[in-house]
């Protein structure tokens, strides 16, 4: 228990190292519910290991009223995850997080099997999963990577990578030391959209070019279609 009480000082000091706003140690009881839920969850974790199961389940139980984050007290949780704002955090039973992970809220590591076994993620050191993030099934997220905001993750991502989107998809590889900026992330669905907007009009004056009768069939179908629009509106 010793060693439970000393990662616990740990939680609270790397407070001061990954969040700029905060200005006392007041505001650590009432301001950072992430804080307050890995520290239940450190306790918790002691008891289920020790067999007391029920026990810990409880502590988990009145943590998730408290501090609206649940955490399963199986799941392994490195030293000084910091968990940011942290309302609607999620992580399953079988989730393995490494030292120094940055999680902001609304993160799910959940499981996408109903089987018996490893089903959660592993989160290796140094990883930061962006707000409202899910990341889903036995799969890794290599050391150092990042996790754009909302991003839907159901492959593994190599270390030192940042990955974004609905599936995420990485998007650049290579160690990176600043912080994740999710402003700086590209769209994936921007860039798509732009390259077949580009794409339709490359084809459309290949089109007028050489097919002038197929423009005038179009032009016709635009009538027929406007003119439904107008229908429907009256």
């Amino acid at each position: 228990m010793l060693s439970v009480l000393k990662m616990i000082v740990e939680d609270f000091r790397c407070v001061y190292r990954r969040d700029p706003a905060i200005r006392s140690r007041f505001e650590l009881f009432f301001n950072y519910p992430g804080v307050w839920a890995i520290a239940n969850y450190r306790i918790a974790h002691w008891f289920y290991q020790k067999g007391f199961r029920l026990l810990g389940r409880f502590i988990m139980g009145l943590n998730q009223l408290i501090t609206h984050i649940d955490i399963h007290p199986a799941a392994t949780i490195g030293r000084r995850v910091f968990i940011d704002h942290g309302i609607g955090v999620v992580i399953g039973e079988t989730a393995i997080v490494g030292d120094d992970v940055l999680i902001y809220q609304g993160v799910t590591l959940g499981g996408v099997s109903l089987q018996k076994g490893k089903r959660h993620p592993t989160v290796e050191r140094g990883v930061v999963i962006g707000a409202g993030a899910k990341v889903l099934g036995n799969i890794t997220i290599g050391a150092d990577s990042k996790i754009g905001a909302n991003s839907v993750v159901v492959r593994s991502v190599p270390p030192e990578s940042t990955a974004v989107g609905i599936p995420a998809k990485v998007v650049t590889k290579g160690r990176d030391k600043s912080p994740l900026s999710h402003n700086k992330l590209p769209d994936i669905d921007k860039e798509l959209f732009e390259y077949l907007i580009k794409k339709v009009a490359i084809l459309e004056h290949i089109l007028a070019d050489e097919h002038k009768e197929l423009i005038e069939e179009e032009k016709r179908l635009d009538e027929i279609y406007d003119a439904f629009i107008k229908s429907m509106r009256q």
